[in-house]
């Protein structure tokens, strides 16, 4: 996406126009503004997930091959294994530390290449994107969402991209000519890659222990490669699928390592409840449940007076 269909080396354009344009209209949608301590609280996650994280992110797209990229950013579960420690009370297992090293060199493994260049502020800037995503969920589990999940979604996106906007002006001065290419990478980064994927995410941090949420993103590289072998033909070698299955043992390990087990079960009920249509089951069940009633009044008049009732239809 970021070498495809956006501008060249405008990483704070790109993190600004996936943020602040989503959180407004979620702001315009919900109509719901922070009060009290969550001005500042909604500051800060936006600035760690949205303000610091999205130009790191691009920022080392651009300067760093993929696996580069994908394997400093594996690092983010046993960064969130440590800071879980110092804010959250829980320390670290053995096995998240094990799973969250594996998770590493199975990353490596999938998708380094022996030629892939090193570039040093690429890679400072993949390993800070991942230090400023885990230190905002560690804190997403600290400061539990006081509104609806679209809400604070708007507040951080919002904010993020607030923070963002001066510094991108300063950095990397107005805006260039966009053609139709960048204008639909852009509106598909804030929509697609903005409000859903982060209102996804906060949810998942809601309900979900804050290590097995960092080691769900290990997962990313796998379903991108996979992407690439089933849609676009590439080829896999045994050290790419070695690779895959100990990223997915790793994410399985370290998930069960960072909390109860239901946490998956929970997550699914919620998000089921989420989309299940409420207004469409009380819809389905309302006639039914007066055919129900009349048929046991029918009966029981008929019960009284001795006329038969009919139990089918037919003359």
């Amino acid at each position: 996406m970021t070498s495809e269909f956006l501008p060249p080396d405008r990483p704070l354009l790109a993190g600004l126009l996936r943020a602040l344009p989503a959180g407004l209209l979620l702001l315009a949608l919900t109509r719901r503004l922070p009060r009290g301590d969550w001005w500042w609280r909604a500051v800060v996650l936006g600035t760690l997930n949205i303000g610091l994280f999205l130009p790191l992110l691009f920022l080392a797209a651009y300067r760093l091959p993929g696996g580069v990229a994908a394997t400093a950013g594996a690092v983010q579960p046993l960064v969130v294994a440590g800071l879980s420690t110092l804010l959250l009370g829980r320390p670290a297992t053995t096995r998240a530390v094990l799973a969250g090293l594996a998770g590493v060199g199975g990353v490596a493994l999938l998708v380094l290449r022996a030629d892939a260049r090193l570039d040093a502020v690429g890679v400072a800037a993949a390993l800070g994107g991942a230090v400023a995503l885990a230190a905002g969920v560690v804190l997403g589990k600290r400061w539990p969402a006081p509104a609806p999940l679209l809400a604070v979604t708007g507040w951080q996106l919002a904010a993020g991209g607030l923070v963002l906007l001066p510094i991108a002006l300063l950095v990397e001065g107005p805006p260039p000519a966009l053609d139709a290419a960048n204008l639909g990478g852009y509106a598909y980064l804030g929509l697609v890659g903005g409000a859903l994927t982060y209102a996804l995410w906060f949810r998942g941090i809601g309900l979900l222990p804050a290590t097995r949420v960092a080691f769900l993103g290990l997962l990313s590289p796998v379903v991108a490669t996979a992407v690439g072998w089933l849609a676009l033909d590439q080829s896999l070698t045994a050290t790419q699928v070695v690779g895959a299955v100990v990223v997915l043992v790793a994410a399985h390990a370290g998930g069960r390592a960072g909390g109860d087990a239901g946490g998956w079960s929970r997550l699914a009920s919620a998000s089921w409840s989420r989309l299940a249509p409420r207004p469409w089951s009380r819809l389905s069940s309302r006639p039914w449940s007066r055919f129900a009633r009349s048929s046991r009044s029918r009966r029981t008049a008929a019960g009284r007076t001795g006329a038969p009732t009919r139990t089918g239809g037919g003359p």
